[in-house]
């Protein structure tokens, strides 16, 4: 049998992890001295209204060795594989103490960096899911993941330039302009790190683009997932899906919440965009 494990950032439901059996591992969240476990001691509404009401900036911190440890040595003390997938090396440590820890016990632990995160990594783990339940083997599974990261996208929209101020990924000085012209930047994943790919002005011509440049990726191709993740940025959201299903007919665009751990980079109002099509 093969488990399969992920970490918090993956932005999958509490019904969809108990569906697919997968073994979710939380990142930490910490507003100065206080700190919660992603997901489990702090939802992501709860989050979002503590983050608008205090000075503190929030940090994010990968899970301990340690717990990676227990988590596979109980996992695998049965006999059974494990197959654990993490957000990208670029964007977090996760998937290196995931490695360390693999190496450190005794059971067969396969780790693997999907390259994304948020729901482009949650693809990634609810397919592993399937295919295990199909009796697929590990190197199998593995093969079928790596396959997936060139057909997957992930573009994520920012509503305030507030957070990436304060966790230093930009200036003060350009965030104020920023703000000031309401500036939206545009980013995509790919090879596992950010880059910017458009700055727009509004929500509409936000929507526009990555609208367009689904119609782009997917042309020719038959759409396997799509989903939406928000941090309060529900109405940005429906604008988008339903630009979709306008451009395309395609009517399966999720909307979910993402996790406390992408919100606190990315800031209130954000949305991130993945697919993946074959």
């Amino acid at each position: 049998m093969i488990k399969i494990v992920t970490d918090s950032s993956c932005d999958l439901t509490n019904e969809e992890t108990e569906k697919w059996q997968v073994y979710k591992i939380p990142l930490t969240i910490s507003f100065g001295e206080v700190s919660y476990l992603d997901g489990v001691e702090i939802t992501p509404k709860d989050f979002i209204k503590k983050m608008s009401r205090t000075d503190l900036f929030p940090k994010s911190s990968q899970p301990s060795l340690g717990k990676f440890i227990d988590l596979y040595n109980d996992l695998t003390e049965d006999g059974s594989e494990v197959i654990s997938i993490h957000l990208a090396k670029k964007l977090s440590g996760t998937v290196e103490t995931a490695k360390t820890a693999a190496s450190m016990v005794k059971g067969k632990v396969t780790v693997i960096d999907s390259y994304f995160t948020s729901r482009a990594l949650g693809f990634q783990v609810i397919e592993a899911a399937k295919l295990s339940k199909e009796g697929w083997t590990s190197k199998e599974i593995t093969d079928r993941l790596t396959g997936m990261k060139a057909h997957t996208y992930l573009y994520v929209v920012v509503d305030t330039l507030e957070n990436l101020a304060k966790g230093g990924r930009i200036g003060k000085g350009t965030a104020m302009i920023g703000s000031l012209l309401n500036i939206k930047p545009i980013a995509i994943l790919e090879d596992g790190e950010y880059s910017p790919v458009a700055k727009v002005r509004s929500q509409t011509q936000a929507v526009k683009y990555m609208a367009k440049q689904f119609m782009n990726d997917i042309r020719g191709k038959t759409i396997k997932y799509a989903s939406i993740a928000h941090a309060d940025g529900q109405d940005f959201a429906l604008k988008l899906k339903e630009q979709i299903e306008k451009n395309t007919g395609f009517q399966s665009v999720e909307i979910l919440w993402t996790s406390p751990v992408i919100s606190t980079h990315t800031g209130q109002g954000a949305i991130g965009f993945s697919y993946y099509a074959e």
